[in-house]
């Protein structure tokens, strides 16, 4: 009826409602637990990622990777191997095992069994027990044990970088999936801090590499330069190349006139003591295409090209050209210590461009020296040219005068006095003539190319145009007092014809040592000839060229001018 109380409640049903509420609050409880659990995984991945991205330097990322990875997802061991160009770990970094365990270990992995699995199978492993897995390689002596195991790739822009290793969760427990997400994770964000750090050691490489080839240049084109003796201070350029390129031998070869025969000018690192001064064959395919396309090459052992037994022979070697305006120069030779791995492409190409510096230092330096020889030279001519026509007939006058005074006395002191005097006038003279001779012979000890210039300026004095003239290759190697004396009066000779009987309007001569051959090459555009005139001098630069056993061409047709070419061995 209205107003009635409402029916007691059963305490059978009490008890239901009560345990609903109850799996309910757990239920809730455990979620709650749960988002806190992903909350906490969020925060410490959070501070692992900012962790991993406070350094640009890419040792100190790679740290940061293991040991933010150890700490986040709570593993006693970590590791990250960098895959090297063999598909092999080449770099090891670990955490958790101390410098004294791990040389009592021993030589740090290089990819195989589980470990060579990542790379083979870029893909994320977590296992129960390492020693259960088929490809299980097992541990070398004074090993931790180690049963757990998470493994992940670290990718750069696609391209798989290295690879994280984590073992032995804490609580002796295996790792979650929620783990190897969380590692996952970290590997993305560790590959952008790899990359960023990369591109930083790049730049700052570059950057490096670039005030060396600065240094360089400035030290081997200095005021004072032309003063030293040539080629030296090559150490100190080869130390510099050294050290930019993190080699243990750095060697600054120079030709020596021989066919593929070099001389070592410059000297730095380990064993450079073996090496400086003397003379290397160079006879290997690979570094005659490094001379003749300019394109640095990196050999496996640098054994096979530098004679070594020992220590160095099975260390990489980078060799780079050093040619500049068209002239080879030598060769620059750089060999890290075994084990440590290839050169980086940075490396590579900067010594490439530091080569190209050291070149046209070279080529510079030369070039000075050549000038102030000339210098020398066109003075020496002027003090000779000045002594034999003013000095030497002033004297020659007054001897002339002196023994006319013979008319005026007849005295015997003072006609001995007369002969006296006309005798040491006579023998001035003569030591004048002598001094003169010296100053104009001077330059047979000079170099061939300023030799060279000298005779083409000689012949060709009473031009009213100045030839060309190129020098290419080791033109000064060539030291052979024969060789150099007949290559000097072919020169004299041709340009003599050219001057006498062509009546050009452009001479050019060409003068190159490649492969061990010295060419000269005369060209006109004058008359030219049909057929060659006895008595201009054609037969005798036959006859030179086949004396060293060379050979002579001429080609020649009625007005398109003439064309000598005397090719002998260069010594």
């Amino acid at each position: 009826m209205n107003g009635s109380l409402p029916d007691p409640v059963r305490p059978d049903r009490l008890h239901v409602t009560g345990t609903r509420i109850e799996d309910l609050l757990r239920d809730f409880l455990a979620r709650a637990g749960e988002l806190l659990d992903a909350q906490e995984q969020m925060r410490g991945l959070l501070e692992a990622v900012v962790a991993v991205a406070e350094d640009l330097s890419l040792e100190a990322v790679l740290d940061r990777v293991v040991k933010s990875a150890c700490r986040l997802l709570h593993a006693r061991y970590g590791a990250l191997g960098v895959i090297g160009e063999n598909k092999s770990l080449s770099h090891f970094v670990t955490v958790g095992i101390d410098e004294d365990l791990a040389r009592r270990i021993g030589p740090l992995p290089t990819g195989h069994g589980v470990l060579g699995l990542l790379i083979s199978e870029p893909a994320p492993l977590r296992l129960h027990d390492l020693h259960q897995h088929p490809k299980s390689y097992g541990f070398p002596a004074n090993h931790p044990p180690m049963k757990s195991f998470l493994g992940v790739p670290v990718r750069v822009r696609d391209v798989v970088f290295g690879n994280l290793y984590l073992t032995e969760k804490e609580g002796g427990g295996d790792f979650t999936p929620e783990d190897e997400d969380l590692a996952v994770a970290l590997a993305a964000a560790a590959g952008v801090a790899i990359e960023n750090a990369r591109l930083y050691e790049d730049a700052r490489r570059r950057a490096s590499w670039l005030e060396a080839c600065m240094d360089v240049t400035g030290r081997m084109l200095g005021d004072d330069r032309t003063s030293e003796p040539e080629n030296v201070g090559l150490d100190q350029i080869a130390d510099r190349a050294l050290r930019e390129s993190g080699s243990q031998l750095a060697l600054i070869l120079v030709p020596d006139g021989g066919v593929d025969s070099y001389c070592v000018a410059g000297a730095a690192g380990t064993e450079s003591a073996h090496f400086a001064g003397n003379i290397l064959p160079m006879d290997s395919a690979v570094i005659r295409s490094v001379a003749a396309t300019g394109m640095p090459a990196c050999m496996d052992e640098a054994g096979d090209i530098l004679g070594l037994a020992d220590g160095l022979s099975k260390g990489k070697l980078l060799a780079i050209d050093l040619s500049a305006q068209g002239a080879h120069h030598g060769l620059l030779f750089l060999v890290r210590a075994p084990g440590t791995g290839p050169f980086a492409k940075t490396d590579v190409e900067m010594g490439a461009v530091f080569g190209s510096h050291v070149a046209l230092g070279l080529e510079l330096d030369r070039i000075h020296r050549l000038r102030e020889q000339l210098v020398v030279f066109s003075d020496r001519d002027r003090i000779a040219r000045d002594l034999h026509d003013l000095v030497i007939q002033r004297l020659f006058a007054a001897g002339l005068s002196i023994q006319s005074l013979r008319r005026f006395t007849t005295g015997e002191p003072a006609l001995t006095r007369i002969n006296a005097v006309t005798a040491e006038l006579d023998e001035t003279i003569r030591d004048l003539r002598n001094t003169i001779y010296s100053l104009r012979s001077s330059g047979e000890q000079e170099l061939l190319s300023s030799r060279i210039l000298q005779t083409v300026r000689t012949a060709t004095r009473s031009l009213p145009f100045a030839p060309h003239l190129t020098l290419t290759g080791a033109v000064d190697s060539v030291l052979d007092d024969g060789t150099v004396t007949n290559a000097l009066a072919v020169i004299s000779e041709g340009l003599s014809n050219a001057v006498r009987h062509s009546e050009a309007e452009a001479i050019s001569v060409s003068v190159s040592v490649e492969d061990g051959m010295l060419t000269l090459i005369i060209e006109d555009d004058g008359r030219g000839f049909r057929d060659a005139v006895p008595g201009n001098g054609l037969v005798n630069m036959e006859q030179r060229a086949s004396e060293l056993r060379g050979s002579f061409e001429v080609t020649s047709a009625p007005t398109k001018g003439t064309t000598l070419v005397w090719s002998v061995p260069a010594h």
